[in-house]
C-alpha cells in the first residue's frame, strides 16, 4: 500500500485558487519593480495569473532584490502556488552617459563625438559606456540610440580613440539611453564585471532561472554554466536572443541552453523590423522541436503602462504568441513601473484563455514527432505516445514523473490537450517548471512500486481538486523505480 499522501498536501491550501491558476497553459512572466514590490501587490499579480517573477539586474540594488525574493518565497510557502524567480543579467548593455540638462535635440547632419572618457554630454562630446567602441566600429557603420529612435553613422575614428558620427535620424537624446551597433561585432564578453558581481549574489539567493543577455555564441552559455556548476547551483540558464550573431549559431545555442527568450526590443533594433515576426515564429518552432521553453518578450502590452486598455495590435501580438506555441509571454515596464500592474496581468490572462479555447490542436506532427537520431529517442517516443493516447481517450490528466526535468520538458513540448501534472523529488524543479507550457508541478519523493507511486499521484490530485471520480488519467514513469531510468512506462487509469 502506498504511503500516506497527507504530507504532500499544502497546509494552507486554497484549492480553488490553485485550480484557477492552472487553467491557462501559456505562462506569464512579470517583471518586478517599484509598482509591485510589496507582498500584497506580488500576491495580487500571482492571483491574476503570474507564473514567474523576473528581477531585472539592469536596475535596483542587491538589497532590494533580496527583499523581493524573500516576499516571493513567502508566497510560495503560504499559498498554493509554485512561482519561479528569474534573475535577468544586464550583460554588455551600451549606453550614452549623462546629457547636459538631461536632454538635447539633434537634427540630421549634426556631427557628434563619442568618447570613452566620462563627461557631461553636449553637442561637442558624449560619453559612451563602451571602451572598445573606437576599435570595433568601422567608418560607415550605423549606430542606433534609444531603441532606434535616433540613428547616426560613423564618419571618423580619431587618434585619441574618439568616434565622430553624423546624425541620420534626429530627435531628443536623453541621458543613459541605450546604444545598438547592428553593423558591428562587439568584443565585450557576454558576462561583464557587473554581471559577475550580480551572479555571486544571484547564486547565493538560489534563484530558479538566470537569463544571460546578448548571447552571441555557445561559449557564452557554457561559461555561465561552468560558473554555476562550480558553485553547485541548480539554476537553469535562459539565452536571450537579441543579437544577429545569435541567429547564426541558434541551433547550438538552443541545444546548450535550458530555455530561450526572444528579446524583441534589441532584436528589432539590430535587425530590420520586418524580419522579427518570422524570426519569432521560427525560434518558437525550433524550441518546441528541442523541448526547450521559449519566452516571447518586450512591449507586449506597453500601452497599459499608463492606460487601462491595451491597443488592439497588442492583443493580437499576445494571441499570436499563444497560437505559435510560446511557453510564456513576458511583461516588463507594464508591471515594473506601470500604473496598473494587476490589471495588465488580468488582461493578458484573459487573452491567453480566450485563444487557448481553440489553440490546443497544434497541427505540427512534423515538428513535434520524436526524432530517431535523438539520444533519448525511446523516452521521447513514449512521451509522444502518452500525449497521443491522452488525446485519443479524452483523458482529464496527463501525469509525468521526472528527476532531471527532461520528461517534463518533453511532455510539455508536445503541447498535450490534457492537463499536464508533473511530480518530482527534486525540489529545485518544482518552481523551475512553472515556466513550461501547461505544467503544474508537485514535490513527491517516495520510491515504492510504480503502481503505488501512480496511486499516490492520482490521489494527491484528487485531494487537491484537480481530479474527480471517473476521470481518465494517463501516467508516465520508469521501472524499476530505484534505478531512476529514463521514462519507459505508460499506464492508463480510471480514477476511483
Amino acid at each position: 500500500m502506498a504511503k500516506t499522501i497527507a504530507k504532500y498536501l499544502h497546509r494552507n491550501m486554497d484549492v480553488q485558487a490553485g485550480i484557477e491558476h492552472s487553467i491557462k497553459r501559456t505562462k506569464i512572466v512579470a517583471t518586478v519593480g517599484p509598482a509591485c514590490d510589496t507582498y500584497d501587490k506580488l500576491l495580487d499579480l500571482v492571483k491574476a495569473g503570474v507564473n514567474v517573477f523576473r528581477l531585472n539586474f539592469s536596475h535596483g540594488s542587491h538589497e532590494g532584490k533580496a527583499q523581493v525574493i524573500e516576499l516571493i518565497r513567502r508566497i510560495n510557502a503560504s499559498e498554493p502556488y509554485n512561482i519561479a524567480i528569474l534573475a535577468d543579467l544586464q550583460g554588455p548593455k551600451l549606453r550614452v552617459g549623462e546629457i547636459e540638462n538631461d536632454v538635447m535635440e539633434v537634427v540630421p547632419g549634426d556631427i557628434l563625438t563619442f568618447t570613452n572618457i566620462k563627461c557631461i554630454g553636449n553637442k561637442q562630446r558624449i560619453y559612451v559606456s563602451y571602451p572598445n567602441l573606437h576599435s570595433d566600429v568601422k567608418i560607415g557603420n550605423l549606430i542606433m540610440i534609444d531603441d532606434g529612435k535616433l540613428e547616426v553613422r560613423v564618419t571618423e575614428i580619431c587618434d585619441n580613440n574618439d568616434v565622430k558620427v553624423v546624425v541620420i535620424m534626429g530627435g531628443s537624446l536623453s541621458s543613459k539611453k541605450g546604444i545598438n551597433l547592428p553593423d558591428t561585432k562587439i568584443s565585450l564578453p557576454a558576462l561583464t564585471e557587473k554581471d559577475l558581481i550580480d551572479l555571486d549574489f544571484i547564486i547565493d539567493q538560489d534563484v530558479d532561472w538566470i537569463a544571460l543577455s546578448f548571447v552571441r555564441e555557445v561559449k557564452d552559455i557554457t561559461e555561465l554554466k561552468t560558473i554555476l556548476k562550480a558553485h553547485n547551483s541548480k539554476a537553469k540558464v535562459i539565452a536571450k536572443i537579441e543579437k544577429p550573431e545569435a541567429l547564426i549559431n541558434i541551433r547550438d545555442i538552443i541545444i546548450e541552453s535550458d530555455a530561450i527568450m526572444i528579446a524583441r526590443g534589441d532584436l528589432g533594433v539590430e535587425l530590420p523590423v520586418e524580419k522579427v515576426p518570422l524570426i519569432q515564429n521560427e525560434l518558437i518552432r525550433k524550441c518546441m522541436h528541442r523541448a526547450k521553453p521559449v519566452i516571447v518578450a518586450t512591449q507586449m502590452m506597453e500601452s497599459m503602462i499608463d492606460r487601462i486598455k491595451p491597443n488592439r495590435s497588442e492583443i493580437t501580438d499576445v494571441a499570436n504568441a499563444v497560437l505559435e506555441g510560446a511557453d510564456a509571454v513576458m511583461l516588463s515596464a507594464e508591471t515594473a513601473t506601470g500604473m496598473h500592474p494587476t490589471l495588465v496581468v488580468q488582461t493578458m490572462s484573459k487573452i491567453i484563455l480566450e485563444v487557448e479555447k481553440t489553440a490546443y490542436d497544434y497541427d505540427r506532427d512534423d515538428i513535434l514527432a520524436p526524432q530517431s537520431h535523438s539520444p533519448s529517442f525511446l523516452s521521447d517516443a513514449l512521451c509522444y505516445s502518452a500525449c497521443k493516447l491522452a488525446q485519443d481517450v479524452n483523458a482529464e490528466a496527463l501525469i509525468g514523473m521526472t528527476q532531471s526535468g527532461y520528461t517534463a520538458f518533453m511532455l510539455s513540448s508536445y503541447r498535450p490537450k490534457s492537463l499536464l501534472y508533473i511530480f518530482s523529488k527534486e525540489k529545485s524543479l518544482i518552481n523551475q517548471l512553472s515556466l513550461s507550457w501547461g505544467v503544474r508541478a508537485f514535490y513527491y519523493n517516495e520510491e515504492d512500486s510504480l503502481d503505488d507511486i501512480i496511486f499516490d499521484e492520482i490521489n494527491i490530485l484528487k485531494e487537491r481538486g484537480f481530479l474527480k471520480e471517473g476521470d481518465l488519467v494517463v501516467n508516465t514513469g520508469s521501472t524499476p523505480v530505484h534505478k531512476h531510468l529514463p521514462t519507459n512506462a505508460l499506464k492508463i487509469t480510471k480514477v476511483e
